[in-house]
């Protein structure tokens, strides 16, 4: 898994890097950009794979990494990099699959309308993507890529003005070709993903609750 990153960590340097030099001189209290890191579970839609093979219901790990800049109070956007496992279910084929993913979303803060404490706060995001598909072991080859759209909540607790811990739930459309003929399927995957992670997010700039 760690060679897997090495093949796409220069591109989210660069990433990364625009995000900051281009973003960070326009920082007031009430437009923050953070960077935010999580894991947490997968779970893929069967549709997305050809017949005989199923992949198990829940799976680990699913690893993100983004960074989120808010243009003013209610509005952002986010670029973030996804990493999923997920393996066959027992006593069916054998199979291990990376699904990749990168985004660019939109981002909402919806806390004045959904807010459970004063130290809380919501977040919908929503944007396509890209994802790349790497069927490992004897599938290696049936590697494919396709678009994305992804679709998601964030639930933060606000630690202090810099830190917060937050729950993300979001469903990942797919928009892969069929697999024909079927055999380039195998151990592949085209479609829809469900992922629950955990994770935190870090101010590097302004104040997270300025505004409350």
């Amino acid at each position: 898994m760690i060679a897997y990153f090495k093949k796409i960590k220069s591109t989210w340097i660069v990433a990364i890097l625009f995000f900051w030099f281009g973003f960070s001189q326009a920082q007031d209290d009430s437009s923050t950009f953070k960077v935010q890191f999580a894991t947490g579970i997968n779970t893929p839609m069967a549709s997305g794979f050809v017949s005989g093979f199923d992949a198990k219901p829940i799976n680990f790990p699913t690893i993100n990494l983004g960074v989120q800049y808010l243009f003013s109070n209610n509005f952002g956007a986010k670029l973030d990099l996804g990493y999923n496992r997920f393996s066959n279910k027992k006593n069916t084929t054998e199979f291990k699959t990376n699904y990749t993913r990168i985004n660019l979303q939109g981002v909402y803060d919806a806390s004045r309308i959904i807010r459970f404490s004063p130290r809380m706060a919501t977040f919908l995001h929503a944007g396509p993507g890209f994802t790349m598909i790497t069927p490992l072991a004897d599938y290696g080859e049936n590697k494919t890529n396709f678009m994305n759209a992804m679709v998601g909540a964030e639930f933060h607790y606000g630690i202090n003005d810099v830190l917060s811990i937050y729950l993300d739930g979001s469903y990942i459309f797919g928009f892969g070709k069929a697999f024909d003929p079927p055999s380039d399927g195998f151990g592949a995957f085209n479609g829809d993903i469900l992922t629950v992670t955990i994770g935190a997010s870090i101010s590097l700039s302004g104040c997270y609750y300025c505004n409350d």
